[in-house]
C-alpha cells in the first residue's frame, strides 16, 4: 500500500514549506537585520508567490484603452494610427486589424450613447447606436503588415456622428460600448436624412 509520501513526495515538500514561511521569517529576522520597510516588501514578495497571477482586464477596461484618447496629440498627424496602435496594443490574436477607431470622448458620455434607439450599422444591420453630438476622432485603414508591429496605417481625422454597438457586461451590471463601426461626417448624415426623406434617389 502506498502511502502520500511515497505518492507525493514534491507535494508533501511543497506543503511543509508553505507552513515554514512564518517562522522562516521571524528566524530571518532574528540573524539579519531588517528594516520595516524591507519585511514590508518581503511580505508583499511571498503574497505575490502564493497569488494565482494577474487578473484579466475587463472588456470595458480594454475598450478604455484601446479606444479613448488623450488631447496631447493633434489627430491630424498622418502617423498617429501607426503609432497609436502600437502603443496601445490593439491586435486580434497578434494579427493587424483592419480597421480601427480612436476617440476623443470620455467613456462615460460614450456608454451614454448605448442608451439611445437602435439605428443602422455601415453593413446595413440595425444593430448599432448613433449618437447625437459630433465627436473627434481618427479612422485607421490598415494599408501593410499582416502581424503585430509590421501594421502600418493610414489616418483620417474625422468629426461627426459616432455609429457603435453596445453589450450587456455581466460583473458590472451595466450595459457597455463594444465596437465603433463609423464616424459618420456631417456631409454623411445630411445626405442620410434627405434620402429618408426622399429628396435623393
Amino acid at each position: 500500500m502506498w502511502t502520500l509520501i511515497t505518492l507525493r513526495p514534491l507535494t508533501l515538500l511543497l506543503l511543509l514549506l508553505l507552513l515554514l514561511q512564518p517562522l522562516q521569517l521571524k528566524i530571518l529576522h532574528k540573524y539579519v537585520p531588517l528594516s520595516a520597510e524591507e519585511i514590508e516588501q518581503f511580505e508583499d514578495y511571498l503574497e505575490e508567490m502564493r497569488s494565482t497571477g494577474p487578473t484579466l482586464p475587463t472588456p470595458k477596461d480594454v475598450f478604455k484603452r484601446r479606444t479613448i484618447i488623450d488631447l496631447g496629440r493633434p489627430l491630424t498627424d498622418s502617423n498617429y494610427c501607426t503609432d497609436e496602435i502600437k502603443m496601445k496594443n490593439v491586435h486580434n490574436r497578434f494579427r493587424c486589424v483592419k480597421e480601427h477607431f480612436f476617440l476623443q470622448i470620455s467613456f462615460e458620455e460614450l456608454q451614454d450613447i448605448c442608451n439611445n434607439l437602435f439605428v443602422s450599422c455601415k453593413n446595413g444591420v440595425k444593430r448599432c447606436h448613433r449618437s447625437r453630438q459630433s465627436i473627434k476622432g481618427v479612422y485607421c485603414n490598415l494599408i501593410e503588415g499582416v502581424v503585430m508591429t509590421d501594421c502600418v496605417y493610414e489616418s483620417s481625422y474625422r468629426q461627426g456622428q459616432v455609429l457603435m454597438t453596445c453589450r450587456w457586461q455581466n460583473d458590472i451590471q451595466e450595459v457597455i460600448p463594444a465596437y465603433i463601426n463609423d464616424i459618420m461626417e456631417i456631409n454623411d448624415t445630411i445626405k442620410e436624412k434627405h434620402v429618408l426623406h426622399g429628396y435623393f434617389q
